[in-house]
């Protein structure tokens, strides 16, 4: 087994919700295991109040609703099903409609933000740099957010270090938007597809090497994707496994299927764990909770699961814990289980 090296990565830079930078030293802080080897922290640079739930601040709520009225015409529109397929033609023709409503709704944002682009660079080139230190020393790179931003850093290290691996994703949502197909510009929705190069032009200037095969890459749990964004998945070739699939085919058969596609023919595999996940019900300490998402006891068959599999992980991310809307420290008790649960197996 190899020695755990912890790396909070403190931002939350890349979403429009306050809190998710306070997240990784609350859950590390007591941490303590013979495993462990080091514990870094990386803080990005915002100057901000002390984060407290009165005072979010959404930014350009102008822009939020009209994405409220774009999901209600696109709902109107076509209502997209995890377990559909389509012709080629019928992807074609659904993208381009995705693609001009986009540009439809992105015109009334005058100022077309990439939000805390620059910010975000710099944050990840340091924790890039941080994660590479710690791989060069033979250490296993755990990588605790902080927003899912945090994740483009870690598994673009990780994957330039062992150049061909696999990525799995679990994760409420896609973040497999572009620029072009975020209507908001956070850029917390873009990190997939940055690390499977599916957007090409920005987030990655800092990284040398290769990118993450979308053959050889899974979403798990997947129930909040926008319909726009779905286009982008089906055309990179993304497998998804729904949180219905979870409960129809159980939690074993989905992480077994995902590991397969991961890792077959790669070296290795990049895990990516956001904690929305979880059903908020369950884990309501999250930035961008989604409903319906996986139970408590199938949490720690999922948690159990991926630990079979610890010897094609190279590098893990556990993110999005935000202490702000953890109600009884609910979710944070459970994100420290899971950390413990990967440092004493990884």
């Amino acid at each position: 087994m190899e020695k755990i090296a912890i790396i909070n990565a403190c931002t939350d830079l890349g979403v429009h919700v306050n809190g998710a930078s306070l997240g990784a030293q609350m859950l590390t802080k007591d941490l303590a295991s013979n495993s462990i080897s080091h514990k870094y922290s990386l803080q990005d640079n915002q100057i901000k109040k002390e984060a407290n739930p009165k005072d979010l601040i959404h930014s350009h709520q102008e822009i939020n609703d009209f994405v409220q009225e774009f999901n209600r015409l696109l709902l109107d529109m076509h209502e997209l099903h995890f377990e559909e397929t389509m012709t080629q033609e019928e992807a074609k023709i659904y993208q381009k409609k995705m693609h001009d409503l986009v540009l439809s709704i992105k015109a009334l944002d005058t100022k077309n933000e990439k939000r805390n682009l620059e910010q975000i660079n710099e944050f990840n080139e340091k924790l890039y740099k941080q994660v590479l230190q710690v791989i060069e020393a033979s250490e296993f790179p755990l990588t605790v957010g902080g927003d899912h931003i945090i994740a483009i850093a870690s598994s673009l290290a990780s994957i330039r270090k062992h150049q061909n691996l696999g990525m799995i994703w679990f994760d409420s949502h896609a973040d497999y938007n572009t620029y072009n197909t975020s209507v908001t510009g956070n850029l917390h929705g873009l990190p997939l597809a940055v690390a499977t190069h599916f957007e090409k032009d920005i987030l990655a200037d800092f990284h040398q090497g290769p990118f993450y095969d979308p053959k050889h890459t899974v979403i798990v749990g997947g129930r909040d994707i926008d319909p726009w964004e779905w286009s982008n998945v089906l055309e990179a070739g993304i497998t998804v496994f729904s949180t219905k699939d979870i409960q129809q085919y159980g939690v074993k058969e989905i992480c077994k299927k995902a590991f397969e596609i991961a890792s077959n023919g790669t070296n290795g595999v990049h895990i990516s764990f956001d904690l929305d996940l979880i059903d908020p019900q369950v884990a309501p300490g999250v930035s961008i909770p989604a409903k319906d998402g996986i139970s408590l006891k199938e949490t720690y068959e999922l948690v159990d699961e991926i630990i079979k599999y610890a010897n094609v992980i190279k590098s893990a991310d556990l993110v999005e814990y935000n202490p702000i809307f953890d109600k009884d420290d609910k979710t944070a008790n459970l994100a420290k289980e899971i950390l413990n649960k990967w440092i004493e197996k990884f």
